[in-house]
């Protein structure tokens, strides 16, 4: 039964008619089903549809646009026919190591343009006529006005967290990309979240867009658990240490407030813990060093806050730690969704004291009906209740 109910989903892109070797791209990514986003996205950008398309964090939103995408370039032809955008060049240098990976063993061309990266090495890649471009806004509009980047052939126009985008106000950058190309262009949105204003916002840039939006109550249980600690404020680094220390982790670690970044770190540094931070203000350079240590295993975790996290996607991401709790549910469902991504196992730890324990319990429920508690004993964590 089990390996008919494989080979029916494998068979998922042959019924859409997908080009043979993301079909093959698929199997050997070992998917077992496309998730609720991938089947409702990829048909209509497949026909051309302009879509706005709403769903959680670590629901498969990449490949539910790459793959139309991708199936829809002809490498025949050397001009640039896709353009995807994101907010941040970490999630930009993901979403290409994505589309290498799912081109492998094609002529199609991608390359990446990414500000803080050597402009001189972008525009000589420009040179060689890539048919996919990965890029931020601002280094895209850069090559633009400086007439090295031509949007006249471009066919679908790809924005990711295109919610971030426009809270970080670069909704004029992305409104001048758009107008380098010809009408007829294809634009394609993606969302972890969906305000009414961001949605129309969107639809200005578009042409009869569909939308379509996954809820987390429509996807597949998740494999994460989502467990909790009661402890004093002045506890939680100690909270922490232990917590650390029960497991073998590969974790984020989120605070609210930088001010208490200087704390945490010198008594985690005291105790001779191997960890990384990434804040706003860390540079490029800084912040590949700390993400690829944690990927490496190096470190065994990040700290971090909800900006300077945004538009991370770490694979392998084991846990996620509230060193401070969440602001509001959207904030504790951003963070649980970097790990248990696309069906693998994860778990989420929340420190909390005993007055924001039902604080906790309401933002929780945006996510999972089985909240629990327990508690750091002799180096261990152990059952207390279920919740």
């Amino acid at each position: 039964m089990e390996n008919q109910t494989v080979e029916s989903n494998n068979n998922w892109l042959e019924t859409l008619q997908v080009k043979p070797f993301l079909q093959e791209a698929w199997k050997v990514s070992g998917f077992s089903a496309p998730t609720a986003i991938q089947e409702k996205s990829v048909p209509p950008i497949l026909k051309g549809q302009d879509v706005i398309a709403e769903s959680p964090t670590g629901t498969g939103k990449t490949l539910a646009y790459l793959i139309p995408i991708l199936h829809k370039i002809d490498p025949e032809k050397k001009s640039i026919q896709a353009v995807v955008i994101a907010p941040s060049h970490e999630l930009a240098m993901q979403i290409y190591q994505t589309v290498q990976k799912w081109t492998t063993g094609t002529t199609i061309v991608p390359t990446s343009l990414i500000g803080g990266a050597n402009i001189n090495k972008q525009i000589d890649n420009l040179k060689k006529a890539p048919h996919i471009i990965v890029g931020t806004t601002g280094r895209i509009l850069e090559l633009i006005k400086i007439k090295k980047l031509k949007m006249h052939e471009v066919k679908s126009i790809v924005v990711d967290e295109f919610d971030v985008l426009v809270a970080q106000e670069h909704i004029g950058n992305l409104n001048h990309i758009v107008k380098a190309t010809l009408k007829d262009r294809q634009i394609v949105l993606f969302s972890a979240t969906l305000s009414k204003q961001t949605e129309q916002i969107g639809k200005d840039l578009m042409n009869q867009p569909q939308l379509i939006q996954v809820k987390r109550e429509d996807i597949a249980p998740s494999n994460t658990e989502h467990i909790y600690f009661i402890c004093e404020q002045r506890e939680k680094i100690d909270a922490l240490l232990k917590v650390m220390r029960a497991e073998k982790m590969k974790a984020l670690v989120f605070i609210n407030d930088f001010e208490k970044l200087s704390e945490l770190e010198s008594k985690l540094k005291f105790k001779g813990i191997s960890f990384g931070t990434l804040t706003g203000n860390s540079s490029s350079s800084e912040r590949k060093k700390v993400i690829n240590d944690l990927r490496d295993n190096k470190i065994a975790f990040v700290v971090t806050s909800d900006v300077a996290a945004r538009g991370l996607d770490i694979e392998g991401l084991t846990h996620v730690i509230n060193f401070d709790l969440p602001r509001d549910g959207n904030q504790y469902l951003h963070r649980t969704g970097r790990t248990g991504r696309m069906g693998a196992s994860g778990t989420v730890y929340t420190l909390v004291t005993k007055s924001e324990e039902s604080i906790l319990a309401r933002y929780a429920k945006k996510v999972t009906n089985s909240l629990q508690e327990k508690k750091l004993y002799g180096g261990k964590i152990t059952e207390k209740r279920g919740r």
